[in-house]
């Protein structure tokens, strides 16, 4: 079963369970709504690489907005945002760790051969391609930072 096939079903399941299932309901039909535009967009339909992506970038954004709430001293507005991303977290492939980034970024550095900064879109690409959906921007662009000196 693919992820737009799987959040129908956990959407049925979400209506079914009530109140309880509130914020999953509502987080999974606003993903629906952002994967049905794209697919509008791109005038063909998505497959599971595309939904990750998406489901990636609205994790990102709600990180994003906590920090915002944060500044704010929004608790409610925090708190919900907390629950979206763990409701969409679900759909993510396991997150790498720090080292594990470290050690992949390792690898690739020692493929081509990168000796220091200005090597970094060097390193970066094949990296950011291996790395997609399993771990955070900042954090692959940190450790090659970290690694090219």
């Amino acid at each position: 079963m693919g992820l737009n096939e799987r959040l129908t079903e956990d959407m049925k399941a979400a209506m079914k369970a009530g109140p309880a299932g509130k914020v999953r309901l509502d987080t999974i039909r606003f993903l629906k709504a952002a994967l049905k535009n794209v697919e509008i967009d791109k005038k063909a339909p998505l497959n599971d690489e595309d939904v990750l992506g998406i489901v990636t970038k609205q994790v990102k954004q709600l990180k994003d907005t906590i920090t915002e709430f944060e500044k704010g001293n929004r608790e409610d507005l925090i708190a919900k945002a907390q629950a979206e991303i763990a409701v969409l977290s679900a759909y993510l492939p396991e997150q790498m760790s720090a080292d594990e980034v470290r050690e992949l970024a390792s690898q690739i550095i020692a493929q081509v051969g990168a000796q220091g900064p200005k090597d970094m879109g060097k390193v970066m690409g094949p990296l950011v391609a291996q790395t997609k959906g399993r771990a955070d921007g900042k954090l692959v662009n940190q450790v090659v930072k970290e690694l090219l000196g």
